[in-house]
């Protein structure tokens, strides 16, 4: 029986449309996230990477990977947080986003955090 891993993290997100960026008639509908990751295990981690996978109203598809967030690959010790806002540009006034952080450990070992799939929606599109 294998132990828990001494790795926890929370990942918390919020949306926001971003009406003045968007053209609201034919698209592109741009929306920012806000994500808060929160380190509640006992073992400090790096952030190294980001995989997304960017669904819209068409069912396509798009997948976005890369180092870090926003330019960084913040470290958490245990009951720290780093929060980040980046935003995401939709053909569709609806779509949706998931994915995960690739961290790795204070002794080299490499785990992922799933970011659960989380809505982009234009006010008043979805009832």
């Amino acid at each position: 029986m294998s132990s828990p891993s001494p790795y926890q993290f929370e990942v918390r997100v919020s949306t926001q449309f971003l009406e003045e960026q968007s053209d609201k008639d034919k698209g592109p509908y741009v929306f920012a996230y806000t994500i808060e990751i929160e380190n509640v295990g006992e073992q400090t981690a790096q952030l190294l990477s980001r995989h997304w996978i960017i669904t819209d109203a068409h069912n396509i598809v798009q997948e976005v990977k890369g180092d870090g967030v926003v330019g960084e690959q913040p470290t958490l010790r245990p009951g720290e947080r780093f929060e980040y806002t980046s935003g995401c540009p939709l053909p569709t006034p609806v779509g949706t986003m998931k994915g995960k952080y690739t961290f790795v450990g204070e002794g080299g070992e490499q785990f992922d955090v799933p970011v659960p799939e989380f809505l982009l929606s234009m006010p008043r599109v979805l009832h």
